[in-house]
This record gives structure tokens, sequence and C-alpha cells, in this order.
């Protein structure tokens, strides 16, 4: 299943996320409008280090993921902080739930990881079908303007001591998609590399597409900021984080 390799090394490429301090500013957002807690949708909750700093914080949690890799690694997470998240492995774009919450995050641009405007549009309209009135939605996704001049066509290589990655960016100004090939290469005990790949793609918008977007499922877009910061996006913002309140 997609991302169950990743899943292996997420942990160890995602070090600089500064998931605390995210923790953090995400619940601001939700308090400004007025959430401070209830039960909230941690959607594509991968290795689930914001479901438990979320779980943390007070709120109930339910994390959803479609990959079982992830997941499996978001509930010994849960497990060893003491925390009951419940977990479920859904598609972002087909959740079902069992009932409604008060509240929704999506962090560090899994948005962008759905196959193009359709799978965004759905996935809107499902949190909002199982989002309570008044409810809050933050989340962010990477801007056209990370897809074309930072990530563009660029290599990275990520040397973590025990595990050796090679990442390779290919854009498409077509769609400003990014494909991204990841070639993850760890040590056996006879000190042999082993290889093992995951490819994925990203699709960035226009942020006034997505409001629209927002708008038509049934929510009121509150404020679109730079990452981590309430000041407004700019020309060259790399992850926009939208707050949306359901109507």
């Amino acid at each position: 299943m997609a991302y169950d390799i990743f899943s292996e090394f997420y942990d160890e490429l995602t070090e600089n996320a500064q998931y605390e301090k995210r923790a953090d500013y995400f619940c601001r957002l939700l308090s400004m409008c007025g959430c401070n807690g209830g039960i909230l949708l941690d959607l594509a909750c991968g290795t689930g280090t914001m479901s438990v700093l979320m779980a943390q914080k007070g709120f109930d949690v339910i994390g959803v993921d479609s990959s079982t890799g992830m997941l499996s690694q978001a509930q010994e997470k849960a497990f060893e902080c003491g925390k009951s998240i419940l977990f479920l492995c859904q598609e972002m774009q087909d959740i079902d739930l069992y009932g409604t919450v008060d509240c929704a995050i999506s962090v560090l641009d899994s948005l962008n990881h759905l196959d193009g405007e359709r799978e965004l549009r759905q996935t809107f309209e499902k949190v909002s079908l199982f989002m309570n009135s008044g409810g809050v939605f933050v989340f962010d996704m990477n801007t056209i303007y990370k897809h074309r001049e930072v990530l563009a066509d660029n290599a990275y290589i990520y040397d973590c001591g025990d595990l050796f990655c090679a990442w390779q960016n290919e854009y498409d100004p077509d769609d400003n998609s990014v494909g991204i090939t990841l070639d993850f290469f760890i040590q056996d005990e006879d000190d042999a590399w082993i290889r093992s790949q995951e490819q994925f793609c990203e699709q960035a918008y226009e942020l006034s597409d997505i409001e629209n977007w927002l708008e038509e499922a049934g929510f009121v877009v509150k404020g679109i900021y730079d990452d981590l910061t309430l000041d407004p996006v700019k020309e060259d913002t790399q992850r926009a984080v939208f707050v949306a309140c359901k109507k």
C-alpha cells in the first residue's frame, strides 16, 4: 500500500517538523474560533505524532490515514503515551466516521497528496458532512510558489547515520504538481545496503480556488496565514494555513 515503505523512515525524515510548536499553533488557531476541546479529527495522521500531542492538550482524537504502516506506528505511540486514540484506516476523500466531530486538522501538506481537484473537493465535503455546525477545520498546504521555486526539479540527500535517502523531484508546470521519488538505503547485519523505493505526487492549487471549494463545501474561511504565524500569505509563502468554520 502507498506510503507503507515511507512509514518506516517518516519520523527520521521529519525530525525538523517542529511538531510541538505546530501543535501549539494549531491549538491557537482553533481557539481563535472558539474551539478549545471536544472531538478532533486528525486527517492523514501519518505516524500519529500530532494525534498524540493534540490528545495531550485535551482533545478526544480520531486519527485517519490510508497507510496501515503509518497507523501501526501511530498506535504504538499512543500506547506508549497512555492515550486512547481511535485510529481508522481510510482514504481522506472517503472518510466514514461513527459520528460528528467538533474540529479537524491536517498538517504537513497532507492534502497536497490527494489526486487532483476532485479528490480535494470531495475531502472538504466529507469533513463538512461529519463536522458539527460551528466546527473548525485547520489545515496547511504547500503553495504553487513552493512547488515551482523550491521543490521544482531538485534533488536532496539525507544522511541520518543508519539511513541514507535520495530524494528526487519532477515538477510539472501544467498542473503545478511535483512527482517525488524516494530511494531509501539501510544497512543490514552484514553491512550490505538494502534499497527500497517510494513514489508519490503532490498537487498545488491557487489559494483562491481552495477558498472557493471550502465555501462550496459549507465552510466560511476565517483566515489564510503564512506557516506558523498570523501573518497573511505573501508571494513567497511556501506553506499556507487555512482556518475555516462550518456554517
